[in-house]
């Protein structure tokens, strides 16, 4: 078995439009090192050849996995890009490791969606679920183990003892917030606001004040955050939940006014 060698080139727009990820994230992935494009093509766009997409497929993989950018990038660097003689044996050899994981998570959804459908039935019978079953399939570590390696674990630490603090009814008054500031944005999106428009910047004060509840972030790490919602598909699946390009919109809302709501 022999590598690809493939001379192909895939453009920005193109390698966006076949993946969904944005030309945002590939610049970023390009600054961080873990994502170089081919070339660039005479137009002055990047270029990407088969093994870069390959390459892309493999940190979407992870990404679904819920591994952080910074280990995704030390994974794929670790393993190399395969021998000389055989790197498409190395690749699958990667991807069947990644592909075991997938089903792994794919199983843990499956326990998930049982527990919810059982918990329905308890409800809709009129009887009580034994406690031990009200949970089984979530694994509340991995996310944690996530948000420990973006974050830090002071930042973690504090969030936690913040969220704990808080009474029964604070807790339900700051998911109001969040769904008030989400449901403001997306009429504003709908009615084609732009971004810079001092609705929205009011928006923006109150969503990083909503944060800041658990954790207060300066005006770079706010634009980090705000990035993350577009670039990790659960976010982004979240805003774009309550409106189509929500995320998109709340991201780039926040670039506009991150210094001024943060006093950066």
């Amino acid at each position: 078995m022999t590598g690809t060698t493939s001379t192909e080139r895939w453009t920005t727009a193109e390698v966006v439009r076949l993946s969904g990820v944005t030309s945002r994230a590939l610049r970023h992935y390009d600054a961080i090192g873990l994502l170089r494009p081919a070339g660039t093509a005479p137009g002055g766009q990047r270029e990407y050849g088969r093994s870069e997409l390959l390459r892309l497929q493999q940190v979407l993989v992870l990404r679904e996995l819920g591994v952080g950018l910074a280990a995704i990038g030390e994974i794929l660097d670790a393993a190399g890009p395969g021998t000389a003689a055989d790197p498409d044996r190395a690749r699958a050899d990667r991807l069947r490791e990644h592909h075991a994981a997938l089903l792994a998570e794919r199983d843990r959804l499956d326990r998930l969606a049982r527990t919810v459908a059982a918990t329905i039935e308890s409800l809709e019978g009129g009887t009580d679920m034994p406690a031990e079953q009200m949970y089984e399939g979530f694994d509340h570590r991995r996310h944690e183990a996530e948000a420990r390696e973006r974050w830090g674990d002071e930042a973690v630490d504090r969030s936690t003892r913040a969220w704990e603090d808080l009474t029964v009814d604070e807790r339900e008054a700051h998911r109001r917030e969040g769904e008030a500031v989400s449901a403001g944005l997306a009429a504003l999106l709908a009615a084609g606001t732009p971004v810079g428009d001092p609705a929205v910047r009011d928006l923006v004060a109150r969503h990083h004040a909503w944060v800041a509840l658990f954790w207060t972030p300066d005006a770079a790490a706010y634009r980090d955050l705000a990035a993350m919602y577009v670039e990790d598909p659960r976010f982004a699946a979240t805003y774009d939940a309550v409106a189509p390009g929500l995320a998109v919109y709340l991201r780039d809302a926040v670039d506009a006014h991150a210094d001024a709501v943060t006093g950066g």
